[in-house]
């Protein structure tokens, strides 16, 4: 059997796994936190593994790909009716101690049936319906999550959408078109269908640092953990804002403000690094995919992370809003974890067909998209 596990990939994955649990046992040795997430971290490389001998090929099929979308559609309906409310929103179902965020997989069955749409669509792929019919697979999904209200999850899937779309070629002057629109219906809601204290909601999302006693202390004092860390950080264990409980959510939401304090910019830049590497290897994986699916499917993978990376960083740094999302494979829970090392495993599993291609192939590989 074809040995398809990336050795490098998971090199450069471990330290940053290491590293959110590092920072979590600063602050939280005393509860369970560190314990459980090296469960879910056992559970997701186990899964890893196992995933890595499968023959994916069966996600080519249209059945497969709309019974899972309507599969996970339907739980996220479910969610909105039962699911456990955490900080406003109904993103979990609660069984017992355990939680499950739906929301973690539907995006991967997003990535999947957006792969599937466009591998077989790129003759016709600059089309106008094109963009209208995958708009829907991806509308379906980006509704239900802000219905939750869960805006960051919501991001991440028009993101996907909209990566995978120009990766496949969509015409740009269509895409534009599709940008002007919406602008104009946010301009409409904005000045003759909102009312004035829905605005000042929107204006504190957009600029939390103007309400530091409110809706903006989190992202203030995440600025504050980030610019103390200065050069070579606090050291571990010495974060303050942490350790203090000045920052909220340290283990999930603001790890890598509660890094940063510790180890520092030097620290923060290597850590950013090995999450520069880890999108390469993807990337390396997917551009030698079998076929346009799943070349895809892995750069639809790539977005993923990349994504979220950029909006939980960017609100740990203060230049986004605060929306909630995890770090990759740093951030405490289980439920992203395990999508995360299922999408890999995906991935690895896909790589035993990859074609044997010389670099200067990868060059070329998405003309006629």
């Amino acid at each position: 059997m074809k040995l398809s596990i990336d050795w490098l990939l998971l090199g450069f994955l471990l330290p940053i796994i290491g590293a959110g649990l590092i920072t979590m046992n600063s602050f939280v040795g005393e509860t369970a936190f560190v314990g459980k997430q090296l469960a879910w971290v056992g559970i997701g490389l186990a899964v890893f593994f196992i995933f890595s001998f499968i023959d994916f090929r069966f996600l080519r099929r249209t059945d497969v790909l709309i019974t899972l979308f309507i599969l996970f559609s339907g739980f996220l309906v479910t969610l909105l009716f039962f699911g456990e409310s955490v900080r406003g929103a109904k993103s979990w179902f609660q069984f017992g101690g355990f939680a499950w965020q739906p929301t973690d997989f539907m995006k991967l069955v997003l990535i999947l049936i957006l792969a599937k749409y466009f591998s077989r669509r790129h003759v016709e792929i600059r089309h106008f319906k094109h963009i209208f019919i995958s708009g829907l697979y991806a509308l379906v999904p980006f509704t239900l999550v802000f219905w939750q209200p869960d805006l960051g999850s919501a991001i991440i899937i028009f993101l996907i959408w909209l990566g995978l779309a120009i990766v496949a070629g969509i015409s740009k002057k269509h895409l534009l078109l599709i940008f002007l629109i919406v602008l104009l219906v946010l301009i409409v809601f904005w000045f003759f269908l909102l009312e004035p204290y829905q605005k000042d909601r929107i204006l504190v999302f957009l600029h939390p640092l103007a309400d530091l006693s409110g809706a903006g202390y989190n992202a203030y004092q995440s600025t504050i953990a980030v610019g103390s860390g200065e050069l070579f950080g606090k050291g571990v264990g010495y974060g303050t804002q942490s350790r203090l409980q000045f920052l909220p959510e340290y283990e999930t939401d603001f790890i890598f403000a509660a890094f940063a304090e510790e180890w520092g910019f030097v620290g923060s830049a290597l850590l950013l690094i090995l999450f520069g590497l880890v999108i390469w290897r993807i990337l390396r994986v997917a551009l030698v995919g079998a076929s346009n699916f799943e070349i895809l499917f892995g750069i639809g993978v790539a977005i993923l992370f990349v994504s979220q990376m950029v909006v939980n960083i960017g609100m740990n740094v203060g230049l986004l809003p605060v929306t909630g999302l995890p770090l990759p494979f740093m951030s405490y829970g289980g439920s992203h974890l395990l999508a995360e090392f299922v999408a890999l495993g995906i991935l690895a599993g896909m790589r035993r067909q990859a074609r044997i291609a010389h670099p200067d192939d990868l060059k070329h590989e998405f003309v006629g998209f």
